[in-house]
Order: C-alpha cells, then structure tokens, then sequence
C-alpha cells in the first residue's frame, strides 16, 4: 500500500481487526463521517482476535495518511482498554454514550476534542484512508501525563506492544 504510515513501525505478532459497519478497505459509512461533512460523528464498531496470551491492555487508534498535512490527521486514540476487551461497540468514541470499558482513556484527536471525529477530506481532495489500529500491550496501564497527543501515544506505548492489527475505511468528498 503507497503511504502505508504502518512501514515504519517496529514489527510485531498480528491481530485480526474487522468491523461489522465496513469492509477492509471499503467505504466508511456515512454516520461515520463528520458532522460538517453530513455524518454523524459515530465510530464504528470494531472487533479483534488473536491477541497473545501476555497481553494486559489494548489501544485503539484512527489515522487519516492522506490528510493535506505534512503529520496527517489523528480522528481518534483510546488506551488503557482491558485485556478482556476484544471489541468496541459502535458508538463508543462518543464519550456520553459510556460504552467504553471502565478505566478507558481518550486522548484529545486533532480538534482537541476526546472523542472519535468523523471523516471529512476536503472538497476536491480525492479519496482518504482511515486507519483503524488496534495494540496488544504487555502493560495493564500506560503512565502518561494528561493532554497527550496521539503521536505520543504511539511513541509511548511502542516499548509494550505485543502485537498490532489494522483496518482500513475510506472516504471521499465530493468535489
């Protein structure tokens, strides 16, 4: 895949990640777009397997590669899941919905918002991947200090990632 932000990372065992509400490398739906962008800002459900037997918890994170930025665009990062967590339910980047797993985190995405926003490429700006990123990790909880961003997140949690599966959901707006 040209401009896979996934080449770079150290490598590590395979998790099986779906959702029930796209296909891999198909359309997300359009309650999963922003709202500016006539979605509903709704993350879609995901769901893992294959997680090694070491794992103590989870992140989950939404990348956009293609953003017309120079670091690409964070929708959505999530930490300190249970290791008995093997799914997300739809929805559950909305923080008043209170379907993430007691003890859960959202770190503030672009917007500064903690919560899933939606896609919305620009008008004109062609199609957009989502990636959908969920880790298996060695550790029950990340020390991390509040305000965070994703990248450092991703910095953080690479000394105890076990394993890494991944997602892809498209978008595109109209021009």
């Amino acid at each position: 895949m040209a401009n896979d932000p996934l080449q770079r990372l150290p490598d590590v065992a395979a998790l099986e990640v779906r959702s029930p509400d796209f296909d891999d490398g198909g359309a997300l739906p359009d309650w999963a777009r922003a709202r500016g962008a006539g979605g509903q800002d709704l993350s879609p459900g995901l769901r893992w397997v294959g997680a090694p037997a070491a794992t103590r918890s989870f992140v989950v994170r939404v990348f956009d590669p293609d953003a017309p930025t120079l670091s690409g665009f964070w929708h959505w990062a999530v930490y300190d899941l249970p290791a008995a967590t093997d799914h997300l339910a739809r929805g559950a980047g909305t923080p008043s919905s209170g379907l993430l797993p007691a003890g859960a985190v959202t770190v503030a995405n672009e917007l500064r918002g903690e919560e899933y926003t939606g896609a919305a490429p620009p008008a004109g700006h062609g199609e957009h991947r989502y990636f959908f990123v969920v880790s298996a990790l060695s550790t029950p909880h990340l020390e991390l200090s509040a305000g965070i961003t994703p990248a450092v997140l991703g910095f953080v949690l690479r000394e105890h990632e076990l394993a890494r599966g991944v997602t892809v959901g498209t978008s595109v707006t109209p021009a």
